[in-house]
């Protein structure tokens, strides 16, 4: 069950990532923060940033084989990796629909799973 709830916190921390590294510039897009300050926005996309660590450290914590998780550290970086690229994927074409996604975007992610099946391997 670890690596489920493991996997589950990983691509609610990547969805609060993403809106925060990114969601900024939708809102600044659509007028909500074009007047915004600087440290206005940052402070902002910490403000989602903090929901991120509270997803992702417990995440870690959890599926990390030294704390009776079932992934080494190489494993939980790589399927982080992948889960972050997926949501990236899903939510840029939700917040920005004119970011198409490319056979070698596809080609690329495939590619990202191939390293997780590497990583896996005994």
């Amino acid at each position: 069950m670890n690596g489920l709830y493991t996997i589950i916190l990983l691509i609610l921390s990547n969805i609060f990532m993403t809106l925060a590294w990114y969601g900024h510039l939708r809102l600044q897009q659509s007028g909500v923060s074009s007047h915004w300050p600087l440290i206005g926005v940052v402070a902002f996309s910490w403000g989602i940033a903090f929901f991120e660590y509270c997803c992702q450290v417990p995440a870690n914590r959890m599926g990390f084989e030294g704390n009776g998780g079932p992934f080494n550290l190489v494993q939980l970086k790589v399927i982080q990796e992948c889960i972050s690229l997926a949501v990236f994927a899903v939510i840029a074409n939700i917040l920005f629909q004119h970011q198409n996604i490319h056979w070698n975007h596809i080609l690329a992610f495939f590619l990202i799973i191939c390293a997780v099946y590497l990583v896996f391997m005994k």
